[in-house]
């Protein structure tokens, strides 16, 4: 009896194990959730929702979506990862269709309010733009996605723009051409038990020699040698 109690108990234990793992590799994708975040609390810098709110969005952002750090297995899911053999050769922006892992469509619109002004392909209302200034401050938020955590290498976040008013977005090697800032991605708060689901961010001001107009902004991050995530957005500097 004490064996067979034993043997369910082992199997129980191992099977939670396997769910677990399983959840977290499925989700474990980042993406830039946020590209104008705003604390309530100037001196509280929290990226949980109850501390602050979002005043740009990432191109076809849906509004009213999964809840935080859920819209990795959105339909399409929201994470956009590069070709693992050429990720250089790979879209900078999702285009929903070609990657190691195709996302949601973040290509340029046209004219560029068409990504924010309209709805996505599942009919859902999408976010703004984001507006700023030469020299204005951004702050910028993702999900955790259970890779801020101590055993994680901790790679940056890179921020690259475009020139003004591009007509399509720059190539991968043209953006690393224009990194601004590189951020640290572990730069999370309101830490739960829950991995998942912290939110990080990091803040960064824009060139102060920027001419008025439009600029394709990318959000971009190594999780592994091999493994490129991007998000795409657009800046209107007046």
């Amino acid at each position: 009896m004490f064996l067979t109690t034993l043997s369910k108990a082992s199997l129980a234990l191992i099977a939670a194990s396997l769910v677990l793992l399983l959840t977290q590799g499925v989700e474990s994708h980042s993406y830039a959730d946020c590209i104008d975040w705003r604390f309530k609390d100037p001196k509280n810098h929290s990226w949980s929702d109850k501390n602050g709110a979002c005043f740009g969005f990432a191109r076809r952002f849906p509004l009213k979506a999964k809840p935080f750090a859920k819209l990795d297995s959105d339909d399409p899911n929201r994470h956009y990862q590069q070709d693992q053999k050429n990720p250089l050769g790979s879209p900078s922006c999702s285009d929903g269709i070609h990657g190691e892992e195709p996302g949601a469509d973040e290509t340029l619109g046209h004219p560029v309010t068409a990504a924010y002004s309209g709805k996505d392909k599942r009919g859902r209302k999408t976010g703004q733009m984001t507006q700023s200034t030469p020299g204005g401050q951004l702050c910028i938020r993702w999900p955790a996605k259970n890779h801020a955590v101590p055993d994680e290498t901790n790679r940056p976040v890179t921020i690259a723009l475009s020139g003004v008013n591009p007509t399509k977005d720059p190539n991968q090697r043209d953006f690393l051409k224009n990194v601004i800032v590189n951020l640290n991605y572990k730069n999370c708060t309101d830490k739960g038990k829950d991995t998942d689901i912290w939110p990080c961010g990091g803040c960064f001001n824009l060139p102060k020699t920027l001419k008025k107009g439009v600029y394709a902004m990318q959000w971009r991050w190594q999780l592994n040698s091999d493994e490129h995530y991007t998000s795409c957005a657009d800046i209107n500097v007046k």
